[in-house]
C-alpha cells in the first residue's frame, strides 16, 4: 500500500488539536522519509512550546491559587498611560473565573500588537467581569497623574457588573477602596488577572489614541500613542497643543504662555 504523501501528513499535522497532535505523531513516527521526520520534529516542538506556556500560566496564577480558596470573585486591576504627554490614563479591572488557564496572557509590553488584540477580545468574552476607568487631561492637571490612576482605578473597580472580594493591584493601594487589596510589584507579569487588566487597559488606550489621531493627523498618535516622541514633540512645537496634551507635562516644550 502506497504511503501517504508527506503534503497531506503536513495538511493532517495542521488540522490536528493539540489533544490529537501526540496520536498524529505516533502514527507516522516510522515513516522514514526525512520530510516526514522534520516534519513530526516540528509538531513535536510545538507540543514542547505548549507544556512549556502551561507551566509559565500555573506560576502566574501564583496569587489567584493563594486566595481562590477564600474568596469567590478575584479582581486584578492596571493601569497605562501614566507616562505620556498626551491622552487620558486607563484603568481596567478583570475578574476572571476561577481556575482561569487562559494561555499566553502576560504583561501587555510584553506581547505583540496582534496577541494583544486578539487576547483582549478573548478575555472580554470569557471574563466574569470588565470594568474600564478612564481619567481625562484637564483632570490629570488639576489633581496630577498619580490621583489620576487612583481615580480610575477607582472608576474601573465600580464599572465591574459583579463586586469583587479581593483586588491584586499592579504596585499600588488605591485609597478610598474599602475591598482588601494586594499590592504585587511588576503584578502584570506575576497575577494572570493582573495581566489580563493590563492587555485589555492597553488595548482600550490605543483604540482612543488611533481615533484621536484621525482627526488630529499632525502629532502622529496613532503610532505614539501620546508618548513624547521625537516626531510628536517636534508636532507640538510645531502646531501647538490640542485638547488632549497634558499641560502639565508639557509646560517646558513651549515658550509661549499658556
Amino acid at each position: 500500500m502506497d504511503k501517504k504523501s508527506i503534503a497531506l501528513i503536513k495538511e493532517e499535522l495542521k488540522a490536528a488539536t493539540v489533544t490529537e497532535l501526540p496520536f498524529v505523531i505516533e502514527k507516522y513516527q516510522e515513516d522514514e522519509r526525512s520530510g516526514v521526520q522534520a516534519l513530526l520534529t516540528k509538531a513535536k516542538k510545538q507540543i514542547e512550546k505548549l507544556e512549556q506556556e502551561k507551566a509559565r500560566i500555573e506560576k502566574l496564577r501564583e496569587y489567584e491559587n493563594r486566595y481562590e480558596e477564600e474568596y469567590e470573585y478575584i479582581c486584578g486591576i492596571d493601569e497605562v498611560g501614566r507616562g505620556p504627554l498626551a491622552g487620558p490614563v486607563v484603568a481596567c479591572a478583570v475578574i476572571l473565573p476561577k481556575g482561569c488557564r487562559m494561555l499566553y496572557i502576560n504583561d501587555s509590553k510584553q506581547l505583540s500588537e496582534k496577541k494583544r488584540e486578539a487576547l483582549c477580545a478573548q478575555i472580554k468574552e470569557e471574563a466574569v467581569a470588565v470594568g474600564i476607568g478612564m481619567v481625562g487631561p484637564g483632570r490629570i492637571d488639576e489633581i496630577n497623574i498619580l490621583q489620576a490612576t487612583y481615580e480610575a482605578m477607582r472608576q474601573a473597580i465600580e464599572n465591574l457588573s459583579v463586586k469583587p472580594d479581593i483586588l491584586l493591584n499592579d504596585a499600588v493601594t488605591i485609597p478610598e477602596v474599602t475591598i482588601r487589596q494586594v499590592p504585587i510589584i511588576k503584578g502584570d507579569a506575576k497575577s494572570i488577572s493582573i495581566g489580563a487588566a493590563s492587555i485589555v487597559a492597553k488595548v482600550t488606550r490605543d483604540h482612543l489614541m488611533e481615533e484621536y489621531a484621525k482627526v488630529m493627523p499632525e502629532y502622529g498618535f496613532d503610532s505614539n500613542k501620546g508618548y513624547g516622541s521625537a516626531a510628536h514633540i517636534a508636532a507640538i512645537r510645531e502646531y501647538g497643543l490640542t485638547p488632549i496634551h497634558r499641560r502639565s507635562f508639557v509646560k517646558n516644550l513651549l515658550t509661549e504662555e499658556k
